[in-house]
């Protein structure tokens, strides 16, 4: 099978982030997240995607602005979907800390 060169894909310049296609991508992403949400929470890793996407897309230049705020809102609040799920700092409690600090003191004696 010949390729056609003529096909309007290889006359698409090659370089330079494509809005269009970063915009089908993070579409995609948000309806896969969605489709296959559960009760316990989403994926953390495909929000943490979808938030970085639509943080890059507000920062193209040639995105329309109000398609770069859109985008901009839509990142932070993705932000918060993934600080969200991230589970929550172990916290040491006081006596843990000593017997930590403890133990180490006697292993370097």
């Amino acid at each position: 099978m010949a390729l056609d060169r003529h096909d309007p894909i290889f006359m698409a310049p090659p370089a330079g982030p494509n809005p269009e296609l970063m915009l089908s991508a993070v579409l995609h992403l948000m309806s896969h997240y969605t489709a296959h949400h559960s009760a316990e929470g989403g994926c953390i890793k495909l929000a943490s995607v979808i938030e970085r996407h639509l943080k890059a897309l507000a920062s193209l230049p040639e995105l329309a602005p109000v398609l770069s705020a859109t985008c901009q809102q839509l990142s932070e609040q993705w932000a918060h979907v993934v600080e969200r799920q991230l589970p929550p700092p172990e916290r040491s409690s006081f006596l843990a800390r000593i017997m930590t600090r403890a133990r180490h003191a006697g292993s370097m004696a």
